[in-house]
């Protein structure tokens, strides 16, 4: 296993993963401007920031490698060009287009003494009370004075799966579906083009295409076949220019299932619908129906693109796409509707796989938690009281980077 990408599963052994520790973006979070920054809530970062920490060391006391976003990131800016040319593209991104501001908010981040000091300020976002400008104030200041930022922060940071997603051992780096997340995807651009480490490798999606893709959607059944989600944030033209680079000659993937999920914030991603915790379970949610809209990608003989509709049961469709004899589907909340809809709010379906049948889940899904445990599956269970206000689960704050081949 030389590649320094390797996932060809959702449930294989995880050797290293990446995370980002919430930092002070969570702090640059106002009530008024909750929507535009897509939170339903204000997490208490001291909390969130415990919380998470005693997730990264779920990972280490398991001998999983642990990396963060902006140590990557910081790490890819290794000399002057790369780091200038960073800053260019990140204040453009932020649109910043007065070349006064551009200019103070350049000479702004220059002066950090560390690249890793000046990346956590970029994703923490710029108060207006932070920037010093000299000279006279122009009309748009007195006249935008309003809004507190020059830019805005980034408080989806921490859920890390969203911006790319590993496939093999390669990536996708997404277009995202809002421009308060697409600015994230500047970061994997750097790392996937400038760090060491991971510089070479492959990508299947690239983050100018035109249409909209997230990490959310994307789970790896095994080596052959990949599921995507057509959700409110996912394209149904992402996923076929996705498969048309995904599933070449040279690659393992053979095909594509693409799960048509209703698009609302309530199924946000096909990782909120179901995720995979054992070589035949699944978790799934309470009101998703059975009989989904399921459509294959595959090439022909001929090499040109083939896509057919997938009758019958989810469960049927993913053992004929595993190769086994059942499925069980476990639900979120199980038999309650009260339970369900309380436990699914906060993630219950959202767990994240470290070992076959084993899998990090949130100590407040305490009805789907014991359900889990009862089919067998081994729980760790993390705190979760501020992490779960962004409405994300523990595979949405991770991106596994390596697993052990099934």
């Amino acid at each position: 296993m030389d590649s320094a990408i390797n996932v060809y599963s959702e449930i294989g052994k995880l050797k290293k993963v990446l995370l980002h520790r919430p930092g002070k973006e969570l702090e640059n979070l106002m009530p008024q401007y909750l929507e535009r920054l897509l939170f339903d809530d204000i997490p208490y970062l001291k909390i969130a920031q415990e919380e998470h920490d005693a997730f990264a060391n779920i990972f280490r006391d398991r001998g999983i490698e642990v990396v963060y976003l902006e140590d990557l990131v910081s790490d890819s800016l290794y000399n002057d060009e790369i780091k200038n040319q960073f800053i260019n593209e990140y204040i453009q991104e932020a649109g910043i287009k007065e070349n006064r501001e551009s200019e103070i908010l350049r000479n702004y981040f220059l002066s950090f003494k560390s690249n890793k000091d000046m990346v956590s300020k970029m994703m923490e976002g710029v108060r207006k009370s932070e920037i010093h400008r000299s000279g006279e104030a122009g009309l748009a200041d007195f006249l935008s004075n309003q809004y507190p930022f020059v830019i805005d922060p980034m408080p989806n940071l921490y859920f890390t799966r969203d911006p790319f997603a590993t496939i093999g051992e390669g990536v996708s780096i997404h277009k995202m579906f809002t421009v308060t997340r697409n600015r994230e995807t500047l970061f994997a651009k750097y790392i996937f083009n400038y760090n060491p480490v991971y510089k070479e490798t492959k990508i299947y999606y690239d983050r100018t295409e035109s249409y909209c893709l997230e990490g959310g959607d994307i789970l790896l059944l095994n080596q052959e076949t990949v599921v995507v989600g057509i959700s409110q944030r996912t394209n149904p033209n992402a996923i076929e220019r996705f498969a048309n680079n995904l599933l070449t000659g040279d690659s393992t993937f053979k095909k594509i299932l693409a799960i048509d999920i209703p698009k609302n914030r309530a199924f946000m991603h096909l990782d909120t619908v179901f995720t995979m915790v054992d070589y035949d379970k699944f978790t799934i949610h309470p009101n998703i129906k059975s009989d989904m809209s399921v459509y294959m990608l595959e090439r022909d003989k001929y090499g040109k693109m083939k896509i057919t509709e997938e009758k019958g049961y989810l469960e049927d469709i993913l053992k004929k796409a595993l190769n086994i004899d059942s499925v069980k589907l476990i639900k979120c909340g199980g038999g309650s509707d009260v339970d369900a809809a309380r436990e699914q709010w906060n993630d219950g379906s959202n767990t994240l796989c470290i070992a076959p049948g084993e899998v990090i889940v949130y100590s407040r899904n305490y009805v789907t938690n014991e359900i889990l445990q009862q089919a067998g599956i081994k729980t760790y269970i993390m705190p979760s009281s501020e992490l779960s206000r962004g409405r994300g689960g523990p595979r949405c704050m991770s991106m596994p980077l390596i697993r052990e081949n099934l």
